[in-house]
């Protein structure tokens, strides 16, 4: 495997790679769902303007660029690892396990990848880790919004199925809104069963559940 890691960028602008991809996830915080990544190689006659981290860009915005990504980029790809992996993996494995399956998944073989943050996933590609990328490498920003984009519409689909929980709102993530309903309705299907606030409704209703069978005749 050969894998370098580095804290800064120095790598990336010396690096004589023309094919570089930039990777980022979606969705490691949220009670349910699953977790996004997205990988892109970013066509340099085409450039794109107002790439930047997802979550300094509005919905809209976000929507606009995904859709120039798509259609500028040298290559682009986007995977996720299920609620059952992340229940089993954990989400921070679950969340490298997403980012392998979208560089895995790209039409153009990379000659470096960068990847937001200070974990590397385990693959045979020459690769950094690079700590707030979303906010430094343009690639790992166009990842980041794909990412983004992409879990973002799973969960107002998802939300179509389960209304109770408001995720058209919130996405999964651990607002009031989304504690108090799965306080008052329990874990679905798609809730992340590891997670703590999760864990404990779960338990919660369990406990109520066996308090009303034993104080029934």
């Amino acid at each position: 495997m050969k894998t370098t890691r580095h804290r800064n960028l120095a790598l990336s602008f010396f690096t004589t790679a023309t094919r570089v991809c930039g990777v980022d996830e979606a969705g490691r915080g949220p009670l349910a769902g699953p977790v996004y990544a997205a990988a892109v190689i970013l066509d340099p006659e085409r450039l794109i303007r107002g790439l930047r981290d997802s979550k300094q860009l509005s919905p809209d915005k976000r929507q606009v660029l995904a859709l120039r990504i798509r259609e500028r980029a040298m290559a682009w790809s986007i995977a996720s690892a299920s609620v059952e992996e992340i229940d089993t993996i954990n989400i921070l494995q679950a969340s490298l396990l997403a980012m392998r399956r979208a560089v895995d998944g790209l039409a153009i073989i990379p000659e470096h990848v960068l990847v937001d943050g200070n974990q590397l996933p385990r693959w045979h590609h020459t690769c950094e880790a690079v700590v707030q990328g979303d906010t430094k490498v343009a690639a790992i920003s166009a990842a980041s919004i794909l990412a983004k984009t992409a879990r973002d519409a799973l969960m107002r689909a998802l939300h179509e199925e389960h209304p109770q929980y408001g995720f058209d709102q919130h996405a999964g993530y651990a607002t009031p809104q989304h504690l108090a309903s799965l306080a008052l309705h329990g874990a679905s299907v798609i809730h992340r069963r590891t997670f703590a606030p999760v864990r404990a409704a779960i338990e919660a209703r369990d406990r109520v559940a066996a308090w009303c069978g034993d104080s029934m005749p």
